[in-house]
C-alpha cells in the first residue's frame, strides 16, 4: 500500500475509534467535508495566552478572522510573534493549503488569502467546541498533524429563497458564517417571487411598497384543499445598504453572493407593482399561495427598460461574476394572447413562444454582459435556443446539463434529485411540513456532479453543485436551519472533498460529533441519526425486513405485534422473516435508555410478495422509491406524501408493469392506487389495461377501465386501482402466472394548470394481489 494512502487509512480508523466513544468526550478530527491528506503524530501543540501569531498584508482577511475568532472565543489577544505563522506559497492553487501542527509552531501555508481562510476553518474543527459559545479555555491542546487540502470543484453554493418567506439580515449572516465554516464559496440569493420582491430599488418605489407585501398567506399544504389564508399581511424588503452589510460581511469569509431576480415569469408580485409590465396591462395581487402563476413580463420595450434599471442598481450592490435571471416555469399563455409578443415572433422569425423566451434571456444576457457581468439561468433557459455566454443551473434532472456541457457551457449541479433540501428528509409523520419529495442524508453524501454520460472533456465544464432551500413552507430562521442541517455538512463534502476519501459511515460519524459544534453555534439541525429506517427485501426466496440506524452498532428492540418495545424485548440481529400480516415497532436502546422515537410500520402479506416484478420504465431518479420492487413488498406509500420510499414517480411516460409467479396462482383482486395533486403537477391517469395470462397460449383482455372510484369523494389526493376477479364469470381467473399492467401518462398539462405545457407526473403506490 502506498504511504499516503496507508496514512489517509490511519487517519479513517481514528475517526472510527473515535466514533465508538461517548460523543460528548470526542474532539479528535472530526473535521468536515474531510481533507485530502491527513498524516497525525504523536504529540501536542499546546495553545494558550501566551501563543503568538505572525502574518503578513497577503492574509489579512483569513489571519483577522482567526484573531477575532480566539479573542471572541477565548478571550486571548494574539501578540505578534511566530508560534502561529501564516506563510505565502505561490505554487499552492489559489483554494488550497497546507495546515502544519508540530510541538512548537502552527503554519498555514497558502498562496492566497482565501486558501488561508479555508486552513483556518480547519484548525477551527481541531479546536475546542466551547470556543464557539465564547467559553473557551485559555489554554488547550491541538494533535501534532500536516494536512494538504485542495477543493474538487471551483463552484460550491447554497441557496436561499427569501421571496417566499423572509429573513433577518442576522439570520443571513448566520447562513453565510455556516458556508464559510464548511468551506462554500457561493451563496446563491432569491430575491425575487411572485410572492414577494425582497430588493430595494430606488428608481421604482411601488416595487418597495407594493411589490414587498402579500395581503395573505396560504395555509397548510398547497395540496390541500379547499385552500385556507391565514388573513394577514406579509413582507418587508432588503435596502440597499443592508444589501451592503451583507455583501461586506460575505466578502469577509470569501463567499460570493450571485443575487437572482427571476425573468420572464415568477414576476407576479413586479407587475402587481408595475401592471404595464403584464400583457394585458390589468391590476393582479402579489401571489399569496405557491405554485406558477401566468402573469409574466411581457417582451415589450418598456419591460426591458424595467429590466436593465433594475440590473443598473443590482450590479452596483453586487460585485460578483454572475448575476441569475431565472428562466425558469415562465407559462407562455400570456404570450400567446398578447398582440405586441406574436408579431414580435413574427418580426423576428422567432417560431413560437418558446423562440421568445429564448430571445428574451439573450437580450437580457447582452445588456448584462455589456455591464461587465455574465448570467446564470435555471435549465429552462436552453429552450428554443441557449444564450451565447450563459451558465445553466440544471435543476429538472440532469439531462439539461448534458446539452449544455456538450454545447461548452458552464454547468452547476442542482437536481432535484439529490440537491432540493426542502425535501423531506426522514420519513417519519411528525416531521415538519414540507413540499414533498424525500431526500435523506445518504442520497445527499452519494451525489456524483459530473453524469456519466459526459466525456472527461466535457466534464471540465461542471462547475459543481449547489443544495437549494425553497422556503413556501419555512416560516422561521429554525426551520431554514433544520432543513438545511445535516444535509448542507453531506453536500459541502460532495463539492470539496476527493471522492476516494468518501466514505459515508465514517461521515455519520463526524456528522454526530459535529453536533456538538452546531449546538453550540445555536444552529438548530435535524437529528435523525438514531432514527430507524426498515425496508422489506428478498432474502434466500423468502420476505424478510431489515432495519438499520445512520450510527452503526446501536442496539436495536422489536416486536412485530405492534406492541411498545421496552429493554427486555427481543434484540434485533439480522433480517426478520415475514410469512403473515405484521405490525413491526422497534426502538434503539442504551440498556434501558430508550435513544429514538419508536419505529412502526404495518406490513401487508399478500401474494404479490411471492410474485417478481418489472417495469418497463426506469422511475424518475429523484422519486426512484425502492424500485420495481417495492411496488410489491407490502408496505404502502405515505397517505400525507409522494416521495417516500414506496412511491414510484415517472414523469411523462406510459409504464407497463409486469408481474409474474413461479406457478400457478389464484387470484381474486389486484388493487393500487395513484398519487392526484395538480398544483404540484402530479395527475392520477385517467385509463388503465390489463392483460392477465394463465398459460402462454391463453389469454383474456380487458381494456380502458376507468380510474376513479368512490374513495375520490372521500380523498382527492387519491385514485384507485381495483380488479375484482371474483366478479367476472369465468375461470379463467383460478390460476394465472401472469399480469400484465399498462398505465398511460397523464399527458401535456393543459393550459391554466400548475405547470402548463410541461409534461405531468405519474406516481403509483403498492401493487396489492389477493
Amino acid at each position: 500500500m502506498h504511504l499516503k494512502a496507508f496514512l489517509y487509512f490511519s487517519v479513517l480508523l481514528l475517526f472510527f475509534v473515535a466514533c465508538e466513544q461517548d460523543i460528548a468526550e470526542a474532539e479528535d478530527l472530526t473535521i468536515i467535508p474531510i481533507p485530502q491528506s491527513v498524516v497525525v503524530q504523536d504529540g501536542k501543540f499546546e495553545f494558550n495566552s501566551e501563543t503568538t501569531l505572525n502574518t503578513d498584508t497577503s492574509f489579512s482577511v483569513s489571519s483577522d478572522f482567526f484573531r477575532s475568532y480566539i479573542k471572541d472565543g477565548t478571550g486571548i489577544d494574539l501578540k505578534t510573534g511566530s508560534d502561529i505563522e501564516f506563510l505565502k506559497d505561490p505554487k499552492l492553487d489559489e483554494e488550497a493549503y497546507r495546515l502544519t501542527v508540530s510541538k512548537s509552531k502552527i503554519r498555514i501555508e497558502a498562496s492566497t488569502d482565501r486558501g488561508a481562510f479555508y486552513a483556518v476553518q480547519t484548525l477551527r474543527q481541531l479546536m475546542p467546541v466551547s470556543i464557539e459559545r465564547s467559553e473557551g479555555p485559555k489554554q488547550f491542546d491541538l494533535p501534532i498533524l500536516t494536512i494538504e487540502d485542495s477543493p474538487s470543484f471551483s463552484y460550491r453554493g447554497m441557496h436561499l429563497d427569501v421571496g417566499r418567506h423572509m429573513y433577518s439580515v442576522e439570520f443571513i449572516k448566520k447562513y453565510i458564517d455556516a458556508l464559510a465554516m464548511l468551506k462554500m464559496n457561493t451563496f446563491h440569493w432569491h430575491l425575487t417571487e411572485d410572492q414577494g420582491w425582497r430588493i430595494e430599488i430606488k428608481k421604482y418605489p411601488k416595487l418597495q411598497t407594493i411589490a414587498a407585501y402579500r395581503d395573505e398567506t396560504l395555509v397548510g399544504h398547497y395540496s390541500d384543499q379547499p385552500h385556507q389564508f391565514d388573513g394577514k399581511r406579509y413582507g418587508g424588503f432588503y435596502s440597499q445598504e443592508e444589501i451592503k452589510e451583507v455583501v461586506a460581511y460575505a466578502n469577509n469569509r470569501f463567499v460570493t453572493i450571485i443575487p437572482e431576480i427571476e425573468m420572464p415569469g415568477h414576476s407576479q408580485a413586479a407587475i402587481a407593482a408595475y401592471p404595464e409590465l403584464g400583457c394585458s396591462g390589468e391590476q393582479v395581487e402579489v401571489a399569496k399561495k405557491w405554485g406558477v402563476f401566468e402573469e409574466v413580463y411581457c417582451t415589450s420595450e418598456a419591460t426591458f427598460q424595467f429590466l436593465e434599471d433594475v440590473i443598473d442598481e443590482v450590479i452596483t450592490l453586487f460585485p460578483g461574476k454572475y448575476i441569475h435571471i431565472g428562466g425558469d416555469e415562465a407559462p407562455k399563455t400570456r404570450w400567446k394572447n398578447c398582440k405586441h409578443c406574436q408579431e414580435l415572433i413574427k418580426e423576428k422569425d422567432l417560431g413560437d413562444e418558446r423562440g421568445l423566451q429564448s430571445y428574451f434571456i439573450a437580450r437580457m444576457e447582452r445588456y448584462i454582459n455589456s455591464k461587465g457581468k455574465q448570467i446564470i439561468g435555471w435549465d429552462e433557459i436552453l429552450e428554443g435556443g441557449l444564450a451565447p455566454n450563459a451558465t445553466v443551473m440544471s435543476w429538472r434532472g440532469l439531462s439539461g446539463a448534458i446539452e449544455a456541457a456538450k454545447s461548452s457551457h458552464d454547468v452547476i449541479m442542482t437536481p432535484t434529485s439529490h440537491c432540493y433540501f426542502d425535501y423531506y428528509q426522514s420519513e417519519n409523520d411528525n416531521e415538519p411540513l414540507a413540499i414533498g419529495g424525500y431526500l435523506p442524508l445518504e442520497k445527499v453524501y452519494n451525489f456524483n456532479p459530473i453524469p456519466d454520460e459526459l466525456s472527461t472533456e466535457d466534464s471540465k465544464f461542471v462547475l459543481g453543485a449547489q443544495g437549494n432551500i425553497w422556503t413556501e413552507y419555512m416560516p422561521t430562521e429554525d426551520q431554514v436551519e433544520y432543513m438545511a442541517f445535516p444535509r448542507i455538512l453531506a453536500m459541502s463534502e460532495v463539492v470539496w472533498s476527493h471522492s476516494t476519501n468518501k466514505n459515508y459511515e465514517e461521515f455519520v460519524c463526524r456528522v454526530a460529533h459535529m453536533h456538538t459544534r452546531l449546538d453550540a453555534l445555536d444552529i438548530n439541525y435535524a437529528n435523525h441519526l438514531y432514527e430507524i429506517e426498515g425496508q422489506m427485501i428478498k432474502k434466500d426466496n423468502t420476505s424478510k425486513f431489515e432495519l438499520s440506524t445512520e450510527l452503526k452498532n446501536q442496539t436495536i428492540r422489536y416486536t412485530l405485534d405492534g406492541t411498545e418495545p421496552n429493554e427486555n424485548s427481543k434484540v434485533y440481529n439480522g433480517p426478520i422473516s415475514i410469512s403473515e400480516s405484521s405490525i413491526i415497532k422497534a426502538v434503539v436502546f442504551d440498556g434501558q435508555q430508550a435513544l429514538s422515537k419508536v419505529f412502526t410500520q404495518s406490513i401487508n402479506y399478500h401474494k404479490g410478495l411471492d410474485a417478481n416484478i418489472t417495469i418497463d420504465k426506469v422511475p424518475h431518479e429523484a422519486y426512484s422509491g425502492s424500485g420495481a420492487e417495492g411496488l410489491m413488498n407490502g408496505i404502502s406509500g405515505s397517505d400525507k406524501r409522494y416521495g417516500d420510499k414506496e412511491w414510484l414517480g415517472f414523469w411523462g411516460e406510459d409504464i407497463e408493469i409486469t408481474i409474474e409467479f413461479d406457478k400457478p396462482t389464484k387470484i381474486n383482486s389486484i388493487q393500487s392506487r395513484f398519487y392526484n395533486s395538480p398544483g404540484q403537477w402530479i395527475y392520477s391517469p385517467d385509463i388503465y389495461d390489463y392483460l392477465v395470462l394463465q398459460e402462454p397460449s391463453e389469454f383474456w383482455q380487458d381494456t380502458t377501465h376507468i380510474l376513479g372510484l368512490p374513495e375520490m369523494t372521500i380523498n382527492p389526493k387519491f385514485k384507485l386501482l381495483n380488479i375484482q376477479f371474483d366478479e367476472i364469470e369465468s375461470d379463467l381467473y383460478t390460476e394465472t402466472r401472469k399480469i400484465i399492467l399498462t398505465i398511460p401518462n397523464y399527458g401535456i398539462i393543459p393550459e391554466g394548470k400548475q405547470g402548463a405545457g410541461n409534461k405531468a407526473w405519474t406516481f403509483i403506490d403498492e401493487i396489492i394481489i389477493n
